[in-house]
């Protein structure tokens, strides 16, 4: 008897040990689309449910590229621009950063952010950048780079922000749009560092352009 549970238990082994073996190589198939496979989805329709100053909802129905139909509400929107504004003037190890508080109505609070603001159609990023800086805070900067592109939310909005760290401020006067009241701040990097080990600073584009540029000072 203790043979044939012996055995039997061997060969359970075995089949476990297959079948382990198996869904390995279909993960692994899976990771590598095959020849000529679609990176992005087929649209079969789109309806545009809204239509505002600031973007469009559509209501999209898809086949996504593993083949999957679908139907997506998706918000179409020409793209951000968030400034990393640093004034070096006074230390490069520990500089100062331009930040913003201003009243969110969709967060129903008051947040601290960088300067931020959407890019007009056919507009140079980095020309939407200088601008929006400029008109919000008046700085100007002699020093222009990209830090990191990213989407904030791609399960429904297509907006993409890009990230420029701006340096050689020069202060200026704000001529900040009808509709924005915006207080104006210089603030150690070590202190807004401390404002999001806090929770002081919510605001996602600040939150992530903030702790990549430490990350990369070695801060």
């Amino acid at each position: 008897m203790a043979k044939k549970v012996k055995a039997k238990r061997e060969q359970v082994q075995k089949k476990a040990k297959a079948g382990k073996g198996n869904a390995a190589k279909q993960t692994k198939t899976a990771k590598k689309p095959g020849k000529g496979a679609k990176m992005v989805a087929e649209i079969l329709s789109s309806q545009v449910v809204y239509t505002g100053p600031l973007f469009r909802v559509l209501h999209d129905k898809i086949i996504e590229p593993d083949g999957r139909r679908n139907e997506r509400e998706v918000i179409r929107h020409n793209g951000s621009v968030v400034i990393l504004a640093i004034d070096n003037s006074r230390g490069r190890k520990n500089p100062w950063i331009v930040i913003e508080r201003q009243y969110r109505h969709a967060a129903n609070q008051y947040l601290w952010e960088l300067p931020a603001g959407k890019i007009e159609p056919g507009e140079d990023p980095l020309a939407g950048a200088q601008r929006e800086l400029t008109e919000e805070t008046g700085y100007s900067a002699k020093k222009w780079k990209p830090l990191v592109e990213y989407y904030a939310s791609p399960g429904f909005l297509g907006e993409s922000m890009q990230v420029f760290v701006a340096e050689g401020l020069q202060a200026g006067e704000a001529h900040p749009e009808e509709d924005e009241k915006i207080e104006i701040r210089l603030v150690k990097l070590s202190d807004v560092l401390k404002m999001i080990e806090k929770g002081a600073i919510l605001d996602g584009k600040t939150l992530t352009s903030v702790l990549l540029y430490a990350r990369r000072k070695g801060v």
